[in-house]
């Protein structure tokens, strides 16, 4: 059963290691209520950002840095030359090094792309990774094959990925993945499980992942946390929200 105490926040611990927020979240190009969007994101308190569905047309850099401003990030990576993945982050986060990496398109399917990079938090480097996965089965099952050697040829001991999978836990990709990496949602069950639609969710499409070594404090759609409300994460956009509380080994 989910736990109902709360998620720890952000800090450094006396051993060096670094506990994080990280929120994934599927905004719609901003096309329902951007402001209902940054009082969510706001609330959860998040470190990174793996937004999926950011604008990707006219103006998208300036929408997309007028959501991070209202929700006190910054833009790390991603939005349109990633095809719709971005990463925004506190100023916790310091960038090592970003990558926008476009994967290779089935004809009559939309483009899709990771938002990736490398960062420094409290003295610890970790590999970040914002997808937005393919409607189609077998071009969605090659996208997570190509997300797991990412995340290996990133450098890093440690990572993280989420995004919007368009699959449920049993589907082959989602297992693929779980079976690479932690599913943070099955490590330690918080808050709500159902992603989609934000109206009446009745499945789990969203996810955040975690290398091995990182220790999993809680994870799950933030239906409870303070600022968090049902109206503001219903009128967003079609998505729910995922927030995983890590906790990454000091180097």
């Amino acid at each position: 059963m989910p736990t109902t105490s709360p998620l720890p926040n952000s800090r450094t611990e006396p051993d060096g290691s670094a506990v994080i927020r990280v929120l994934s979240y599927n905004i719609r190009s901003l096309r329902d209520d951007p402001d209902a969007v940054a009082r969510v994101v706001t609330a959860c308190a998040p470190d990174l950002v793996l937004v999926q569905e950011s604008p990707i047309f006219f103006r998208w850099r300036k929408k997309l840095a007028r959501l991070a401003a209202a929700s006190g990030l910054v833009i790390l990576t991603g939005g349109g030359t990633a095809a719709g993945p971005a990463i925004l982050c506190s100023l916790r986060a310091g960038a090592i090094r970003t990558e926008d990496v476009l994967l290779p398109r089935t004809p009559g399917q939309h483009r899709r792309g990771f938002a990736t990079a490398v960062v420094r938090i409290a003295g610890t480097r970790l590999g970040v990774l914002s997808c937005h996965l393919s409607l189609e089965r077998r071009e969605r099952l090659e996208q997570g094959g190509m997300l797991l050697d990412r995340l290996a040829g990133m450098g890093v001991e440690h990572a993280v990925a989420g995004g919007d999978l368009n699959e449920r836990p049993d589907g082959a990709t989602f297992t693929r993945l779980a079976a690479g990496l932690q599913d943070c949602r099955t490590v330690a069950p918080w808050g709500a499980e159902h992603t989609f639609p934000a109206a009446a969710p009745d499945r789990r499409i969203d996810a955040v992942f975690a290398t091995k070594g990182v220790e999993v404090l809680g994870c799950g759609v933030p239906l409870g946390l303070p600022g968090v409300t049902e109206d503001d994460l219903r009128a967003a956009t079609d998505h729910l929200p995922v927030l995983a509380a890590l906790r990454v080994p000091a180097p």
